[in-house]
């Protein structure tokens, strides 16, 4: 219906029609609020979007550091990094669909140190799943939701994040399924999950289908849940000890990388959930010594054939008369 405060006040006046979304226009005739206080609700609601919205960018840039990469989420380090728009659609293709997903976008920032690949992964979750406090709201959706594809779970499960590369990465290699890749190509998983805050890495072969690899120990990882938004850090090494279980990640070359979000308290467990498209990540390479060193000696030479023209100019100018100017008689 609109971003602008005038056209949310409407929506809150006349409803959305089709959906749960009710008209607030009996609540003022009946003085349960007043008009004012309604355009202070739209006002509020517009503040916590931003004025312009966010860009999206078929390409994450992993800046390189030199040093150490973060220690965690609040490192003050990532501050300096420019976080990447990947907004996120409900799961409506594969069965069990689900169209009222809670994770809605993505904000993702990349570091790597040579031999490192560091992620920061941001979004919007107003539970930290499983908590008693949402368990009347579980409810609500279970009464509310289409459950023509199946039963909604009628107990919380845990918030989820699953990041998805392809097993090889290079130019021509074609990328997996992004729901998860396929048994034809399968696609390499970094799964985490808020319940055992612990993350696992394995093969997919379509969505709700994960082999965990034993013991395999490739990403660290540190999460927090702060003011209705989690962040999640996940380091991992460049080269992995597998390269026919895992991909390989190399600077100067763009890593194709997709995204499953699922909100626990939301009744979304299994395929049910928030995705992504395919992106890429671009590992930045050392800057060559020579694009500092050429500007300098372009300029040095650039100044040399000046003052050589000059000087070439100036040997050719005849010298001026003995004073000055004479008329003829």
């Amino acid at each position: 219906g609109g971003a602008a405060v005038e056209q949310i006040y409407t929506r809150l006046r006349t409803g959305l029609d089709g959906t749960p979304m009710p008209s607030f226009s009996d609540a003022i005739k009946s003085k349960v609020i007043t008009e004012e206080q309604l355009w202070r609700v739209a006002q509020y609601v517009r503040s916590l979007s931003p004025e312009k919205p966010p860009e999206v960018r078929e390409v994450i840039t992993a800046r390189l550091v030199q040093g150490k990469l973060p220690t965690g989420p609040d490192d003050s380090l990532w501050a300096r990094i420019e976080p990447a728009y990947v907004p996120l659609v409900g799961q409506i293709i594969q069965k069990p669909r689900w169209f009222l997903p809670t994770v809605d976008a993505l904000w993702v920032q990349a570091l790597h140190d040579g031999t490192r690949l560091a992620l920061r992964l941001t979004w919007h979750d107003p539970s930290h799943s499983p908590s008693p406090a949402w368990d009347e709201w579980l409810g609500r959706i279970v009464q509310t939701a289409s459950d023509s594809d199946g039963p909604i779970p009628a107990t919380q499960g845990p918030d989820r994040m699953v990041v998805q590369f392809p097993m090889q990465v290079s130019e021509d290699a074609e990328r997996p399924y992004f729901l998860g890749g396929s048994t034809r190509r399968p696609a390499y998983l970094v799964q985490w999950s808020s319940d055992s805050d612990r993350v696992e890495e394995g093969t997919g072969t379509g969505l709700g289908r994960f082999a965990p690899q034993a013991g395999s120990a490739r990403w660290s990882h540190a999460a927090r849940f702060e003011n209705g938004e989690w962040q999640l850090q996940l380091i991992g090494a460049l080269a992995p000890t597998d390269t026919a279980a895992a991909p390989a990640f190399r600077p100067g070359q763009p890593v194709p990388i997709a995204f499953f979000a699922a909100d626990g308290s939301n009744g979304e467990e299994g395929v049910r959930g928030s995705v992504s498209a395919w992106y890429s990540i671009y590992l930045e390479v050392p800057t060559p010594s020579r694009v500092y060193v050429q500007p300098v000696l372009v300029g040095l030479l650039t100044a040399g054939l000046g003052l050589f023209a000059i000087h070439r100019a100036q040997r050719r100018e005849p010298p001026p008369r003995a004073g000055g100017s004479t008329a003829e008689g």
